[in-house]
């Protein structure tokens, strides 16, 4: 009994421990992955505020001013908006502008595309605990928002610019980062020339980018003791600074400054304020990263070192400057583009002030408040910054709309193919008329064919069976499906359902991923199906039987998890468990020549060996089963011997003769260059090419 007391899953105390050592080491981690650019930004805060006219301006009340700015700027966004508010609103563990969006859309129908299902809220924790529902007392203003299509376009917009934006900063932060630190070199040895400091930066950078492929982890690992020792190095010497020179520094941390420092300067001031701005460099990291690390450890590491340590270095350098006037020094950072950071703080303002609103389910004099609040202090720093669009901002600036047109443009011509298959789905009334055989051959083997919608039958099913004599007789329509949710847990993937009545031999499989789920080449997507439409068969049998389901000619939809119930339906063997030797005949839709060819395909194809083989066989209790769902059974694992078909459409998007010529570009040049130049749905989803069959359409949108 003392030893079960002492294990780490009984002893609370040990619970305890393990959870804070875990807490530690993801905050010490995330020196070396968030604070990055916060950390450094010390290097150019000053050199940017004092160039230009302020220059003019150079005592020591101006100075004081400045970094009553920097520390109520630091306070106000990266700790108080951030740390205590905005980290608050994660997705389940992520964050960034997509994250809010997704958390909005879950709780209000903004979402463009009309394929939401109502199982797709089950996915997510949030809603499994019953923090909140949607359908009670809706607010005007919800309702006003879902009524409107153009209002829900311009917020689609708006978080498209910001993430836009985001990846714009990325481009040229790098960069300037690496510029700025040997340009550092040059100014101390004055040995460098600008050539040589190029031609520095780009072998770091190099090595940097070189060193990405390592993953987060060892990335975190490798950079957080330098940016920890950075963070002690500059602390201390603000410190030092702070008694050598001017401890009456501290004077600065009222606000009284702020105001005497704008009397003093007037649209001079105004127009530092883009210098200023460069203090909160990387504040947006700090959520847009909480995907790797968990809130409570961002916190952590900014509330225990980021913070402290920055204030005093900031204060430090202005007590030096103060004594020191005459050592501010132009530098290459009094011109960089600052007008991507505050727009990404901005964005993420508004979308906050409506997660308030649609998912803590607030006042909206909370929201009003807090969009006037931080929105007037972005507002003031954002108009600064446009003032540098001429001298440099303008590149991320372009940028985030090159990235925002192509994001549009791709989900534009995706919701309108999406709308077109919508529209154009075979009826149910035309296949019942088909009968079982649906007017056809049916071969041995399970068709897969790929569509995008989820329900009804896509055009492009009577498109085939118009045209070919013969299909499978296993039927499955799989829809591949993402989900405004990071992750969906692998046992609530499926969504199966049945199409028609019993003896068509139809289903529909909707495979669900997360918008950070990756699909891995080794999934053995194929048997998992096969179990999980097993599974459904004799689910739908036990409801059928105690009276609690109805069969419908669409029927309905049922999260699978095959963990919950595995072997109940099926047993599944590895094939070289009393192997399929010669003596075993198998009906197959293959000729002997393309069984052959199969056969030194998958020798010359590493992906395909690597797929487990197994065999599939009905349970020892099968015979205590309803008869007709043995019978469905059998079929099944028949279909699935004599193999998988898996049928996509090849698509064809143009815009109709009678759209503008400006839909037409879009469609016909933007959106088919996209679409040639993406990966392809076989790839993407590591289908064999020998089992592909793909039948080409033309859509008119």
């Amino acid at each position: 009994m003392d030893q079960e007391r002492g294990t780490t899953d009984d002893n609370p105390r040990i619970r305890s421990k393990e959870h804070y050592k875990h807490l530690f080491l993801l905050a010490y981690q995330s020196f070396g992955v968030v604070y990055g650019d916060l950390s450094t930004s010390p290097l150019y805060v000053y050199k940017s505020t004092f160039s230009g006219r302020l220059r003019d301006y150079q005592d020591e009340q101006t100075i004081f001013g400045a970094v009553s700015l920097i520390f109520w700027t630091l306070t106000l966004i990266p700790l108080l908006k951030y740390v205590f508010i905005v980290l608050s609103a994660d997705d389940n563990g992520e964050g960034g502008p997509f994250a809010l969006y997704s958390l909005l859309c879950r709780h209000a129908k903004f979402s463009l595309l009309p394929n939401q299902q109502a199982a797709d809220e089950e996915l997510s924790t949030y809603y499994r605990n019953g923090n909140t529902n949607r359908n009670t007392f809706p607010s005007p203003l919800k309702r006003f928002l879902e009524k409107h299509k153009k209002l829900r376009t311009a917020l689609l917009v708006v978080v498209l610019f910001g993430a836009c934006m985001v990846i714009g900063d990325g481009v040229l932060t790098p960069a300037i980062s690496v510029l700025s630190s040997i340009s550092g070199l040059q100014v101390r040895t004055n040995r460098l020339q600008n050539g040589e400091v190029v031609i520095i930066s780009c072998v770091v950078l190099v090595g940097l980018f070189a060193l990405q492929h390592r993953g987060t982890q060892r990335v975190a690992f490798m950079f957080a003791p330098v940016v920890i020792i950075w963070l002690v190095c500059i602390g201390s010497i603000g410190l030092y600074n702070i008694i050598r020179w001017n401890p009456r520094i501290y004077r600065a941390l009222s606000p009284h400054y702020i105001i005497k420092f704008f009397k003093v300067t007037g649209k001079d001031g105004w127009l530092s304020l883009g210098g200023i701005l460069l203090c909160i460099t990387g504040s947006e990291a700090m959520f847009a990263d909480l995907g790797h690390f968990s809130g409570t450890s961002i916190r952590v590491a900014f509330v225990g070192m980021i913070y402290p340590c920055l204030v005093l270095q900031y204060m430090g350098q202005a007590a030096y400057l103060s004594k020191n006037i005459s050592n501010v020094r132009t530098s290459f950072y009094a011109s960089i583009p600052s007008i991507a950071c505050i727009v990404v703080m901005f964005v993420t303002t508004w979308l906050m002030a409506l997660v308030i609103i649609f998912v803590w389910q607030k006042h909206i004099i909370f929201a009003a408040l807090f969009l006037l609040f931080f929105g007037l202090i972005e507002i003031c720093y954002l108009s600064s910054s446009i003032m540098k669009v001429p001298k440099g901002g303008w590149a991320p600036l372009a940028l985030a709309v090159v990235f925002m047109i192509i994001m549009y443009v791709w989900h534009y011509g995706t919701r309108r193919k999406y709308l077109f298959d919508l529209q154009n789905k075979v009826s149910m009334k035309w296949i019942l008329t088909l009968g079982p055989s649906l007017g056809i051959v049916r071969v041995p083997g399970i068709g897969l064919i790929y569509t995008e919608l989820v329900t009804g039958v896509p055009a492009i099913f009577s498109h085939f069976v118009t045209n070919l004599p013969a299909f499978h007789q296993v039927l499955v329509f799989v829809c591949v499906k993402s989900v405004p949710v990071p992750y969906v847990p692998p046992d609530e993937r499926y969504l199966i359902g049945r199409i028609g009545p019993r003896p068509y031999r139809m289903y529909r499989c909707i495979v669900r991923y997360g918008y950070k789920d990756v699909q891995k080449d080794e999934d053995d997507f194929e048997n998992h199906l096969v179990l999980s439409i097993a599974e459904f068969i004799q689910m739908e049998a036990e409801e059928n039987s105690s009276g609690s389901y109805e069969v419908s000619p669409e029927g309905r939809m049922a999260v699978i998890r095959t963990s919950e119930r595995l072997g109940t339906s099926l047993v599944v063997r590895d094939a070289e468990e009393n192997g399929l030797g010669e003596s075993t005949v198998l009906r197959s839709s293959k000729s002997e020549t393309l069984q052959s060819l199969q056969s030194l395909y998958e020798d010359e194809s590493p992906s395909v060996t690597r797929r487990r083989r197994v065999r599939f066989e009905l349970p020892p209790q099968a015979v205590y089963i309803d008869p007709q769902v043995r019978e469905e059974l059998a079929a099944l694992i028949e279909a699935k011997q004599a193999g998988v078909a898996y049928v996509m459409g090849h698509s064809y998007i143009k815009a109709r003769k009678n759209s503008s010529f400006l839909k037409k570009f879009v469609i016909n040049v933007a959106y088919s260059f996209l679409r040639k130049n993406c990966r392809g749905p076989g790839v993407a989803l590591n289908i064999p090419h020998i089992s592909l069959i793909e039948v080409g359409m033309i859509y008119y949108v």
